[in-house]
């Protein structure tokens, strides 16, 4: 039995397929500077403590992604990105919420991530589902002109 979750736009939420790394490499690639290539995906998506929850409409058209990794009770979210013609429309909530739904059935009971300390936007989203800063590291995130960002450290507790 599939999962599935419902998302805004006329969109749901359902687990990604070893058929969908390429268009989750693109995705990825227009959401950060160095983008993840297909390979990368396609082993992700062969591992089961590696979760990947896709948004699409019912033709399976992806909007976006997020990727959870799952170690013992410890879950973290490796990466979510949302098509740029999909940004600002809740998706990455949606995508989120689902991923934290389905953990509530794992021996997961935390949660981190990382962040861009100047991407607002993901601040607010996490912040919004309960995470709250636990630490930074700093020199992180590599930038095109050769800086590298701040991350800050982001966890919850999943009940």
């Amino acid at each position: 039995m599939m999962k599935l979750w419902i998302a805004p736009a006329g969109l749901h939420v359902e687990p990604a397929q070893g058929r969908d790394a390429g268009e989750l490499a693109r995705i990825h690639a227009q959401g950060f500077y160095r983008g993840w290539p297909r390979e990368e995906f396609s082993g992700f998506l062969g591992e089961p403590d590696t979760p990947v929850y896709i948004a699409c409409d019912a033709r399976r058209r992806i909007a976006g992604f997020a990727l959870i990794r799952q170690a013992a009770d410890e879950a973290e979210l490796l990466t979510i990105a949302v098509d740029p013609k999909w940004r600002g429309k809740h998706v990455g909530r949606a995508l989120l919420r689902a991923a934290l739904d389905d953990l509530r059935m794992s021996p997961a009971r935390r949660m981190f991530l990382e962040v861009d300390e100047q991407n607002a936007a993901a601040i607010r989203l996490y912040s919004g589902q309960g995470f709250t800063r636990i630490g930074a590291r700093k020199g992180y995130y590599p930038r095109p002109d050769g800086s590298a960002a701040t991350a800050l450290v982001m966890a919850r507790d999943l009940g």
